[in-house]
């Protein structure tokens, strides 16, 4: 159903919406649409899973669309944006002008645009190919790309989006492409959407004789990039390399590519949502469905002896190039600092050599009492305290503001990420 557009209320949350636009027509996330005589114009339209826009107005004559990030800010922080823009004639110069969110909680400020404005714009004609845009061009408090798409509607957004269902879809055909694989749920989300886990093992050996690992991603919603990272980790576990089929029959191997399902789904940003992210809710008593059952799994894992690799995939702060965090070594005793440090050098050894180039640093940010008052309750830090004498737990933060953060470059990295814990762990003692 689509109804008419209040222009007085504030908008503060990603609702599907289409805005039809005259020569300026300012739009909210509410559902609207506006007709006029004569050939269709411009449309936005955000009526399908992960998109989020808001404060949307159309200029028909410069052919251009200005707008800000959607996303309801006590679900997240607001700066992830996707939607997708019909009307479009094939060939023609479409502008975007995109400005940092306004929204806030409390008596918080808005959030720095710098998350919302990513260099190079990302975009789409089918939804599955992306590409980037050229870089765009600050003017004032506005980010502007430019982009001359042959199609008739195109998707835009962010980076490139990850959706549950682009998860579930994923899951099942690796689930159905190969015998070592299968495709399940970790569980359903506190609003009861499936929450897509792959699980791959190869050959006759017991679990006990087994490495255990454990990937996951997508813990804050917005970071869309953390993914494919995990597509390309899964992809490359299952394929045809003599080293994925060595990790497949030495180990077993668990991979969640989106967690916060729920803020994925309905364009919400996640990080530092209310009353806390999943990334800070490994506690004794988790509030998300998906902590809870990851949780549960690790712990099994713990008890089992076999929790040797866990990895938690995100996205960093604009400028920041590839790099892991870890717990401050004075909080570790040995052999956990050597196998982790270890581990780290084979994992920077094989990324940083990625053509075309994925920048990554070799020196490790630290996520102890001085990061966030949770900073306990930390997947990754977790892990640590709470893992194996061998558990080697990191979160992996890979590049996104760049000109190679794409599904090739993450997905790339996602494989060397998975070349590198085949390396590790063939260095370890063998479970017998």
């Amino acid at each position: 159903m689509k109804l008419l557009l209040t222009l007085s209320i504030p908008v503060v949350a990603a609702i599907p919406f289409t805005v039809v636009g005259g020569d300026d027509v300012k739009g909210s996330t509410r559902p609207n649409r506006y007709g006029q005589p004569g050939p269709p114009g411009l449309m936005v339209v955000s009526d399908f899973e992960g998109a989020s826009v808001a404060d949307v107005s159309i200029d028909q004559v410069a052919r251009s669309v200005s707008f800000m990030p959607g996303g309801n800010p006590a679900r997240g922080w607001p700066c992830w944006w996707y939607f997708r823009i019909d009307g479009v004639s094939p060939g023609e110069t479409i502008t975007l002008k995109l400005r940092g969110s306004t929204a806030t909680v409390g008596k918080q400020k808005p959030l720095a645009a710098s998350w919302a404005t990513p260099k190079q714009a990302t975009w789409s004609v089918d939804g599955e190919t992306w590409r980037h845009t050229d870089d765009g061009q600050r003017q004032a408090e506005w980010m502007i790309y430019s982009l001359k798409p042959d199609a008739t509607s195109i998707f835009v957004a962010w980076g490139p989006p990850y959706t549950p269902g682009t998860a579930a879809n994923f899951m099942r055909a690796i689930g159905e492409a190969s015998p070592h694989a299968e495709a399940t749920e970790l569980c359903r989300s506190r609003e009861g959407r499936s929450v897509p886990m792959l699980h791959v093992s190869e050959g006759d050996r017991t679990a006990e004789q087994r490495f255990g690992v454990w990937v996951q991603a997508r813990q804050h919603a917005w970071e869309s990039g953390s993914s494919w990272v995990a597509q390309g980790f899964a992809e490359w576990i299952v394929s045809d390399d003599p080293d994925a089929a060595w990790l497949r029959q030495h180990a077993e191997i668990f991979i969640v590519p989106v967690m916060d399902v729920d803020n994925t789904a309905s364009g919400n940003g996640g990080k530092n949502s209310l009353p806390h992210d999943h990334n800070r809710d490994w506690s004794s008593n988790p509030h998300w469905n998906e902590v809870q059952a990851a949780q549960r799994m690790v712990s099994n894992l713990i008890d089992e002896g076999r929790m040797d690799v866990f990895l938690d995939l995100h996205n960093p702060a604009p400028g920041d190039p590839s790099f892991f965090y870890i717990l401050p070594q004075e909080m570790l005793k040995e052999p956990m600092i050597s196998l982790r440090n270890r581990f780290i050098d084979l994992a920077y050894a094989r990324i940083s050599r990625i053509k075309p180039l994925i920048p990554m640093s070799n020196k490790p940010k630290v996520t102890g009492a001085g990061y966030h008052p949770l900073w306990r309750q930390i997947s990754s830090n977790w892990v640590c305290m709470n893992g194996n004498p061998h558990t080697v737990s990191l979160c992996l933060e890979t590049i996104w503001n760049y000109r190679n953060s794409t599904t090739e470059g993450y997905r790339a990295v996602g494989a060397n990420l998975a070349a590198a814990v085949r390396e590790y762990l063939a260095e370890q003692p063998a479970r017998e």
